[in-house]
């Protein structure tokens, strides 16, 4: 099975696959959530990624997640300064920084968010980096996050970035991990559709605001775990990171049965958990969703991507 999976390749009912879980190599190990504070200083911001990388290391995280936005402010008005051509090492430190310590390290990096530069198009970009420091995935936010909400917060992500088309799937010593970002976290049937493909974990590195993160944040990232009866790893940038917009915190690991097994509050901190992905079989024995699942009167379908 390749290391990325494009899912949209026919139109097909996805039922058959839905129980199908393939045991990786490594099925028990830590996960490390680098809630980090983004500053002004681009420099800065990859020196403290780079440490608190280097602390879930230690702590033996094998697989490390960063922050949506980790190397810039989230907010509008700077997205195209900080954005990278991942395709030109000279003008991709961010790039160049996750990969050159996912190999120092021997570990599985899901290299948050970034903005970046793509045939004259902004998108917001997550890539995930291999143990040798190869790149083995790359995820553009598909759903953007646009929000008006009179007297609390208007934001609109659409004016920035174009959105992605691909659903991300990677396959790693350590599991096969399903991407999301942020916004993409409020939309079940991605979740669903990693869960069809055999995702032991879906990372979804975020930054929810102070209204939607007290209203949503664990409320969804539980639900996607529950429903899907899999492992779910989000991951933000600390409140007092620079910018207007205030972010929420309180990066989480959530078990199959959609239980909180580590959380934080808000300010800079890496969180390390352990995984054991026998709770994921565990849970599917004890509530066999899958067999209860009325296909004879929904269906959960892939849909071929549209032909130019």
């Amino acid at each position: 099975m390749p290391a990325y999976i494009n899912c949209k390749q026919h139109q097909t009912s996805a039922c058959a696959s839905l129980n199908t879980m393939e045991v990786p190599i490594i099925s028990k190990f830590k996960v490390g959530l680098c809630q980090l504070t983004v500053s002004s200083d681009k420099n800065q911001n990859l020196i403290r990624a780079h440490n608190l990388i280097k602390d879930a290391a230690q702590q033996g995280a094998r697989l490390v997640v960063l922050p949506e936005m980790w190397n810039c402010p989230y907010s509008a008005d700077g997205f195209a300064k900080y954005a990278e051509d991942f395709e030109n090492g000279d003008s991709s430190p961010s790039f160049s920084v996750l990969s050159e310590v996912a190999s120092c390290y021997g570990i599985t990096i899901v290299g948050g968010s970034i903005p970046e530069w793509c045939n004259g198009r902004l998108y917001n970009t997550c890539c995930v980096f291999g143990p040798d420091g190869k790149l083995k995935a790359k995820h553009r936010k598909i759903h953007l996050f646009d929000i008006d909400v009179p007297g609390d917060i208007s934001f609109k992500e659409s004016d920035s970035f174009a959105a992605g088309d691909e659903p991300t799937i990677v396959d790693t010593d350590i599991g096969r991990i399903g991407i999301g970002i942020c916004h993409d976290m409020r939309f079940p049937e991605l979740a669903m559709l990693y869960r069809a493909k055999g995702a032991h974990i879906i990372c979804y590195p975020g930054a929810f605001n102070m209204s939607t993160g007290d209203l949503l944040w664990e409320l969804v990232q539980r639900t996607r775990a529950a429903d899907n009866q899999l492992f779910v790893a989000t991951c933000s940038p600390s409140r007092d990171s620079a910018g207007c917009y205030t972010i929420w915190g309180h990066s989480t690991l959530v078990s199959p049965f959609g239980e909180i097994i580590a959380t934080s509050e808000h300010e800079e901190t890496v969180v390390v958990a352990e995984i054991d992905y026998s709770e994921i079989q565990l849970t599917r024995e004890s509530l066999p969703l899958e067999k209860q699942r009325r296909s004879d009167i929904y269906q959960f379908i892939e849909i071929a991507p549209r032909r130019p």
